[in-house]
C-alpha cells in the first residue's frame, strides 16, 4: 500500500508495482525497457501507458516533473526515484505509519495534502471532457486513468453518478474498456442502458485507434519472423534438393529458393500477423475467437491477392495460367491455425497483447507451428498447394527448370511428387511458417 499521513492513497496495482520497482532500484536510472519488462511483463503496451503511469504516480505523491522530489525523468533513458529518505523495515505485524520529521519530508509531499473533495466527482470531472485535447493520445490516456480510478473507487457508484450527466456515452465506453485493467472492477453493460448503442460505437472507435497504434510494430515484427522462417526453409530445401540423388540442381539453387521462401513467408506473415495484432488490440472477452477469425481473414486476404497477381504476372509474361498455385484458401487455413495455436499457448482471459518471454515464447511459437503444420497437411489432402507444391507446378510448366522437386520425392520412395511428398512438404512449411510468425509477433518492441 501507499500511505500518506496514515491514510491509504489508492493506486492501480500495476502502477504500485512500478513505484515499488523504482524504489527498489533507486540508486540508478531505470531504463524504460526494464520498466516495461517488469511492470508490464505480461502484455505489450504503448510508450504512452508508461508516461501516463508516471504522471499518475506523481499526482498521487504530490510530485512535479520540473522540480521532482520523488520521480525524475532521465531524458531518452527512463526514470529514477530520487527521494533520499528511504527506510526498509521487515514486513512483520500490523502496519504503523511513522511520523517523519519535518526536515525529512520532501517539499512536494508537504505541499500536497490529501484532497478533501469527493473522489468520485474529481475523477468524473476528468473523465467527462470533450474537444481536441480529449481526442489526443495524451488526453485519452488522462481520461483512461480517471476511468481506472473510478473502478478502484467502485464501478456501480461511478455508473450511478455518470448516467445523469451529459456526454455519459463516451465515458461509459472508456469505463467498459478500462475494466479489464483493474482487478475487481465491476461490469459495465452496454445493452439495455440509456445511450448503450452510442457507447458501443465509441468503444469500437476507441479500440480501433488504439489497435492501429499498437499493432503497427507488432505486425511488422511478425512479417520479419515469417520472412526469416521462409529464408531458412528455402535454403534448407535448396540444399536438400542439390544433395538428393539424381538431382541436376546446383548448390547455388539455395540462394534463389531462400529468396523465394523469404518473400512468400514474409508476405504470408504480414497478412496473418496484421490479423493477429488487430485481434489482440481489439478483442478482450473473445480474444481466442478473434485471433482465429482475424488471423484467417488476414491470411485469406494476402493469399488471394498474391494468387491473383501471380497468375496475372505469369500469364502476361510467359503465357502460362497456373491456376493450381496456392492462394486464398491456403492463407485462410494457415491464418486460422496460427491464431488457434497462439490463443491456446497464450491464454489471456482479460484480453490484450500477450508478451511471453524466454521458454514461454518458444513454446507459443512451437504450438502455433504445429497447428499450422496440421493445417498444411489437411489442405494438401484437400488437393490444395502450399509453396513447395506450387513451385513444383511452375517448374513442370517451364522447360529446363532445375527446381523441380522430383529428386526429393525419390528420397521419400515416390517416383514423382505424390501424396507422401506433398504431405511432408506441407507439414514442414506450416511448422516453419507458424513458428517464425509467432516468434516475430511476440518479440517485444525496442
Amino acid at each position: 500500500m501507499l500511505l500518506r499521513g496514515g491514510r491509504e492513497v489508492p493506486l492501480i496495482p500495476r502502477y504500485l508495482d512500478l513505484l515499488i520497482l523504482l524504489v527498489q532500484r533507486r540508486h540508478e536510472a531505470v531504463p524504460r525497457r526494464d520498466i516495461l519488462d517488469g511492470a508490464w511483463s505480461d502484455v505489450v503496451v504503448s510508450d504512452g501507458a508508461l508516461t501516463q503511469a508516471v504522471r499518475t504516480l506523481r499526482r498521487a505523491l504530490g510530485d512535479h516533473s520540473r522540480e521532482p522530489a520523488f520521480i525524475r525523468t532521465v531524458s531518452r533513458h527512463g526514470y529514477q526515484f530520487v527521494c533520499a529518505d528511504v527506510a526498509e523495515e521487515p514486513d512483520e505485524g500490523p502496519l504503523v505509519a511513522a511520523a517523519p520529521s519535518a526536515s525529512s519530508v520532501p517539499v512536494a509531499a508537504a505541499a500536497a495534502p490529501l484532497p478533501e473533495t469527493d473522489a468520485f466527482e474529481a475523477a468524473l470531472a476528468r473523465l467527462i471532457v470533450s474537444g481536441p485535447v480529449a481526442a489526443s493520445e495524451e488526453g485519452e490516456a488522462e481520461r483512461r486513468e480517471a476511468a481506472e480510478a473510478l473502478h478502484a473507487l467502485g464501478t456501480a457508484e461511478a455508473l450511478r453518478r455518470l448516467d445523469a450527466r451529459p456526454g455519459h456515452e463516451a465515458a461509459r465506453a472508456l469505463l467498459r474498456d478500462a475494466r479489464w485493467d483493474v482487478p475487481g472492477a465491476g461490469d459495465v453493460p452496454l445493452v439495455g442502458v440509456p445511450g448503450g448503442v452510442m457507447a458501443a460505437r465509441v468503444l469500437v472507435e476507441l479500440r480501433l485507434r488504439r489497435a492501429l497504434r499498437l499493432a503497427g510494430r507488432r505486425w511488422t515484427a511478425a512479417a520479419a519472423g515469417g520472412a526469416m522462417a521462409g529464408l531458412v526453409g528455402g535454403a534448407l530445401g535448396g540444399l536438400a534438393l542439390a544433395l538428393a540423388p539424381g538431382s541436376s540442381a546446383p548448390a547455388i539453387v539455395m540462394v534463389p529458393l531462400a529468396l523465394v521462401g523469404a518473400m512468400v513467408g514474409g508476405l504470408g506473415a504480414a497478412g496473418v500477423g496484421a490479423g493477429l495484432a488487430m485481434a489482440e488490440a481489439l478483442a478482450r472477452s473473445l480474444r481466442g475467437l478473434a485471433l482465429v477469425v482475424l488471423g484467417a481473414l488476414g491470411g485469406a486476404t494476402i493469399g488471394f491477392s498474391v494468387h491473383v497477381l501471380g497468375r496475372w504476372t505469369l500469364a502476361a509474361l510467359f503465357g502460362q495460367d497456373l491456376w493450381m498455385v496456392g492462394g486464398g484458401l491456403e492463407g485462410l487455413g494457415l491464418g486460422a491455425a496460427a491464431g488457434l495455436g497462439y490463443a491456446l499457448a497464450t491464454p489471456r482471459p482479460e484480453g490484450g497483447m500477450a508478451a511471453p518471454q524466454g521458454g514461454e515464447r518458444v513454446r507459443a511459437a512451437l504450438v502455433a507451428g504445429l497447428c499450422c503444420a496440421g493445417a498444411g497437411v489437411v489442405l494438401t489432402w484437400m488437393g490444395r498447394s502450399l509453396a513447395g507444391a506450387s513451385l513444383n507446378a511452375m517448374a513442370r510448366a517451364f522447360a529446363g527448370s532445375q527446381v523441380g522437386l522430383t529428386p526429393l520425392a525419390r528420397l521419400l520412395g515416390e517416383r514423382e511428387m505424390g501424396p507422401l511428398t506433398r504431405t511432408v512438404l506441407a507439414a514442414y512449411e506450416g511448422l516453419l511458417f507458424g513458428f517464425g510468425l509467432i516468434l516475430g509477433l511476440t518479440r517485444r518492441p525496442r
